[in-house]
This record gives structure tokens, C-alpha cells and sequence, in this order.
């Protein structure tokens, strides 16, 4: 299971009601090969579930993943920095073995 805080709940909805999402999207969380530490987070809105996708509800925000990201992701917390280090989501992800300084590639 993936879970979110407080600030990145408020930024995905400050997100859906921006580009007009309707409560039929939810956060999809995917991990791809690539980036400095071998893989990637990706995280973006969709309407559409494929097979196979682990579907979550945490703080009434859905959150989607493939279950090959569900390998590496589980137990992993989303959050939201809008401090003066940077702007952005950041995935506290408990299988990380090692991360890059950007904190958006990891490896276990």
C-alpha cells in the first residue's frame, strides 16, 4: 500500500481541480528504469485501469499502481515540499536501498 500526507493530498487536489479532473481519476504511482540510482518514480492522474493495477485509498484520494511499481513501492509515503530546498512530490520509499541527491531515482 502507498500512503499520503496531509500537503500531498492538498496538492493533488489543488491539481484535479486545476486541469478539471471529475472524482473518476485517481494518482497513478509507477516505477520505470532509469535515473541516476537505475529507477524513476512517475506519478500521474488517470481515469482508466488496466489489469493487474492494485487500486488504494488513503485520506479519500485513490492511488493506482501496475504490480511490478507495487513490488517496489509498497509500505512507500507520498509527500508534498513547497520548502526553499525544492518544490515537488518526494516518495519516502522503505525498499530504497540507496537514492540520488534529487531524491526522484532510488534502488533496492
Amino acid at each position: 500500500m502507498v500512503t499520503i500526507t496531509d500537503k500531498a493530498k492538498q496538492r493533488i487536489l489543488s491539481i484535479m481541480r486545476e486541469e478539471n479532473y471529475d472524482d473518476t481519476y485517481f494518482v497513478r504511482v509507477a516505477v520505470e528504469s532509469g535515473g541516476c540510482s537505475g529507477l524513476a518514480y512517475k506519478l500521474n492522474f488517470d481515469n482508466e485501469s488496466r489489469k493487474g493495477d492494485q487500486i488504494f485509498e488513503d485520506k479519500g484520494i485513490k492511488i493506482c499502481l501496475d504490480i511490478k511499481s507495487y513490488l517496489y513501492l509498497a509500505g512507500t509515503e507520498l509527500d508534498y515540499s513547497d520548502g526553499l530546498n525544492g518544490k515537488g512530490f518526494e516518495f519516502h520509499n522503505p525498499n530504497a536501498s540507496r537514492t540520488c541527491a534529487c531524491g526522484e531515482s532510488f534502488a533496492v
